[in-house]
């Protein structure tokens, strides 16, 4: 067994996991991607993940993806990784998307399980064999069962661990009782990135033992994710209570609104009000109207 000592992760800190700014229908917003890019960069984030949950992946054209990608690849321009997001219902649309990141300069891919198809565990772990003999880059897993219906179950991650190519878990299940087993995982793999994405959970997290979060929030403010991961593996308590206060006056925007995809819209809402890109929305969504742009400006003003 590796020395927990001397082995570490090879990412952690905060990761945003971007919007994907749109002008209109598959059409990109450039100017915003490339503000939205610098102000997350200048927020002092240790990587930047495009085309997930918050970044509409499924509703986007294969063609708007690979814009995106080359996109974000030049403007960051190696300053911190790009994580790009290949899960689809494909295999095969996963390897080209993933092919293409490699050519675009991305740093890793992160897959989570296949949709719309449930996958049992035993087809999951086989899927995931058959991805880590093509896939050109090094693969972060991504545990999220509210919207795939499907978990990477603890033992099947365990079996997983043998691919030397899989280098962590990003798990947004917010069921921290799971983050603390896959945890357990690190005596076989410490150099896997272990990163929780529900926002008001990263302290508790990196408490654990996790590695960092892929927070939302940090979308809108970068730095005040990356001040709470740095007090949190400083272990400076008054600091890490004041920012988590300061995190949890931020949730309120995703209360704004009565669907599901209110998360990403108040994201979205509140980058357009502090004029750093478009809340234009990928169909079947709408961006919020007046009303609760409002309230989305009000929570902000009081932040």
């Amino acid at each position: 067994m590796a020395n927990l000592q001397t082995v570490t992760p090879l990412y952690s800190g905060i990761v945003p996991p971007l919007v994907t700014p749109l002008a209109d229908r598959d059409k990109l917003d450039h100017a915003g991607t490339q503000r939205l890019l610098e102000h997350v960069i200048k927020g002092g984030v240790h990587g930047v993940f495009i085309l997930g949950t918050t970044g509409e992946a499924p509703s986007l054209s294969y063609r708007l993806r690979r814009e995106f990608i080359q996109l974000v690849c030049e403007t960051v321009a190696h300053r911190v990784p790009v994580f790009v997001g290949v899960t689809d219902t494909s295999l095969v649309e996963s390897l080209r998307l993933a092919d293409f990141a490699k050519e675009s300069g991305a740093d890793a891919v992160v897959l989570s399980t296949p949709y719309y198809f449930p996958a049992g565990q035993t087809e999951l772990i086989q899927y995931i064999a058959d991805i880590v003999e093509e896939v050109p880059l090094p693969l972060m897993l991504y545990n999220m069962p509210s919207l795939t219906k499907v978990w990477f179950e603890v033992d099947t991650l365990r079996r997983l661990t043998q691919h030397q190519q899989i280098i962590g878990v990003k798990d947004s299940s917010g069921d921290m009782k799971y983050f603390q087993q896959i945890l357990s995982l690190k005596e076989i793999r410490p150099d896997w990135s272990m990163f929780i994405g529900p926002e008001h959970l990263t302290a508790e997290a990196v408490a654990m033992g996790g590695d960092g979060g892929v927070n939302g929030g940090a979308n809108i403010y970068p730095q005040l994710f990356v001040d709470l991961y740095n007090a949190s593996i400083t272990k400076q308590d008054q600091q890490i209570e004041v920012l988590s206060q300061r995190v949890n006056r931020l949730q309120q925007i995703y209360s704004v609104g009565k669907y599901a995809s209110r998360f990403i819209k108040a994201t979205k809402c509140a980058l357009s009000i502090n004029g750093i890109c478009s809340d234009h929305m990928a169909e079947p969504f709408n961006h919020f109207m007046k009303p609760q742009r409002n309230e989305v400006s009000d929570i902000l003003s009081r932040m």
